[in-house]
């Protein structure tokens, strides 16, 4: 637990920009095991996706971890182990489940970071996205590709919190959607 939470706070600590160069100087220049930039190959990928990953993940395996520490409270947690259950089979069925819908609030939110954090970790990895696509617009002035590409990750943030709203009432049957009248 003390382990977890402290490369927790380390991932929400760090810059992506930062960890992003400290990842291609050990890793790339180092090591020699990745590229520096661009995607030439399927493993390119593994330090971008843990640049622009490492940030949420933090913050999503503290909230779920508090969330959880929440539940384990409730009555029916005591019930679960009354009945003889193990701890872990507990955990894994009965609070973790219920402790998922204010996680899935938070990560319908966090994808906000996540869009943001993709136009600088595509520009530190040199990686061809709408990131760096909006960063070399903007540096070109050209606006209708700025719009473009702002309204892009707006309809991808709109339709993720939809959907994340969709998971709400399919995860917990007293929640309902309803149409407006």
């Amino acid at each position: 637990d003390h382990a977890g939470m402290l490369t927790a706070v380390s991932g929400i600590s760090m810059p992506n920009f930062w960890l992003g160069l400290l990842l291609m100087q050990f890793f790339s220049v180092q090591l020699g095991w990745f590229g520096t930039s661009g995607f030439d190959k399927p493993t390119d990928l593994i330090l971008p996706a843990i640049t622009l990953g490492s940030g949420v993940a933090a913050v999503m395996a503290r909230f779920t971890r508090s969330a959880v520490i929440e539940v384990v409270r409730e009555d029916y947690i005591r019930t679960a182990r009354a009945k003889g259950l193990t701890e872990s089979r507990t955990i894994v069925l009965h609070a973790l489940r219920n402790a998922l819908l204010p996680v899935l609030t938070l990560l319908g939110l966090q994808l906000g970071a996540l869009l943001s954090g993709a136009v600088i970790t595509e520009t530190v990895f040199a990686w061809p996205g709408i990131g760096l696509l909006m960063i070399e617009a903007i540096q070109q002035r050209d606006y209708p590709i700025v719009q473009a590409t702002i309204l892009c990750i707006s309809l991808i943030y709109i339709a993720v919190n939809l959907l994340t709203d969709v998971l709400y009432a399919w995860l917990d049957p007293r929640i309902r959607l309803r149409g407006t009248s």
